[in-house]
């Protein structure tokens, strides 16, 4: 399995040909790194600079063919593990791909997001609201994609275009509210396979994320559980503490392999590919069920000052919590690999050779993010 995702705390990152991406990104987080207290998480324009100065921000959509997702997905999986969460997917895997998927141009520079809606149209006018959009207030340009009575319809919304009521996610980062009333002749129809290739899409950056949050904390609770001395001995040492430290690890590593194939998948088949499409559902099951026990076992094992605000480990915990309804939850995703093993299974003996053998079956189409359509 290729090492895009390696180097978490219980392994060294290896010698490969993203090792000098991975220490670019690494070194830019450690120089951006900030405190949050929960509920104040605000967008860096300097560190949006540097990104954009690095030529990390249009990995995917600059048409680059020595950058792809496998790139994307180094990049990610740093920046998150930095409690960094400015919408690198979300500009560039997500707005700039269905921007041009549509034939729309967006600016070349500053962020930018999707607001994914259903929408009405009266007298040629959409008319919609978006939930939940990432970092809506601070972007330079909204792509909407809105489902109607008639079809799809995407657009590019300039900043000021739209109303925007601000909003908060778990982790304190800006999930707004998008109110959209424009003209219909200002849209393109796009047909519905785009709008699932999205959602495939944002299913996939954000468990890539999931996992940068997650590697994070595991890193934070080994080394508490190292430096902390209770009962004359360093905590580690206690049995107890080391069976959990152990289901944390295993937990982060099947999160981990899960995520892996859905990269590998996307970078040998593409989004579009059915293949791919089962890879992100699969992994987007693994990460959703491991998120609560990662983040129970380092707050248990952090004691009394992992619940205060100020420490670290919830820059990490809130947003892996967050992110994970994102794009689809747990339910929704293992409700759709059921049905496919269902519809692929004849009998009993057909229903293992699925489960234990046939990966290259789609799960299906379907998957939404908060506000999908």
């Amino acid at each position: 399995m290729s090492s895009w995702l390696a180097g978490g705390v219980f392994e060294d990152a290896p010698q490969d040909n993203h090792s000098a991406l991975r220490e670019l990104v690494r070194e830019i987080g450690q120089r951006a790194h900030r405190m949050h207290r929960p509920g104040a998480v605000e967008f860096d324009r300097r560190l949006w600079r540097t990104l954009e100065d690095s030529d990390l921000t249009r990995l995917t959509s600059s048409h680059d063919p020595d950058a792809g997702a496998g790139e994307l997905a180094v990049v990610l999986h740093g920046l998150s593990r930095q409690a960094i969460g400015e919408p690198v997917a979300d500009t560039d895997l997500l707005a700039a791909w269905l921007a041009d998927a549509a034939g729309l141009s967006v600016p070349q520079r500053g962020p930018l997001s999707v607001a994914i809606a259903n929408g009405r149209i009266d007298d040629d006018r959409l008319h919609a609201t978006s939930d939940a959009v990432p970092w809506a207030r601070h972007v330079a340009a909204l792509v909407l994609l809105a489902r109607t009575a008639d079809g799809y319809l995407a657009g590019v919304i300039d900043a000021g275009g739209a109303r925007i009521e601000p909003a908060r996610n778990l982790a304190g980062e800006p999930r707004d509210r998008v109110i959209i009333d424009v003209g219909v002749a200002e849209l393109r129809r796009i047909d519905a396979a785009r709008s699932r290739e999205l959602i495939r899409r944002g299913a996939w950056a954000r468990c890539i994320q999931i996992l940068g949050t997650l590697d994070a904390a595991a890193e934070l609770t080994v080394a508490h559980t190292r430096d902390r001395i209770q009962f004359g001995r360093p905590l580690k040492d206690f049995q107890t503490v080391q069976h959990a430290l152990v289901a944390m690890a295993g937990d982060i590593e099947r999160a981990r392999v899960a995520t892996t194939a859905a990269v590998a998948a996307s970078c040998q088949h593409g989004f579009a590919s059915a293949h791919t499409d089962f890879a992100v559902t699969t992994a987007k099951v693994v990460v959703g069920r491991v998120v609560p026990r990662v983040t129970t076992v380092g707050h248990q094992l952090h004691g009394a000052i992992g619940a205060t605000a100020e420490h670290s480990l919830w820059q990490s915990t809130l947003r892996a919590q967050s992110w994970v309804g994102e794009f689809g939850s747990t339910r929704e995703c293992a409700t759709k690999l059921g049905r496919v093993a269902l519809a692929h299974a004849g009998g009993r003996a057909s229903l293992w050779e699925f489960l234990t053998k046939d990966t290259s079956v789609s799960p299906g189409t379907s998957g939404r993010q908060n506000n999908s359509p």
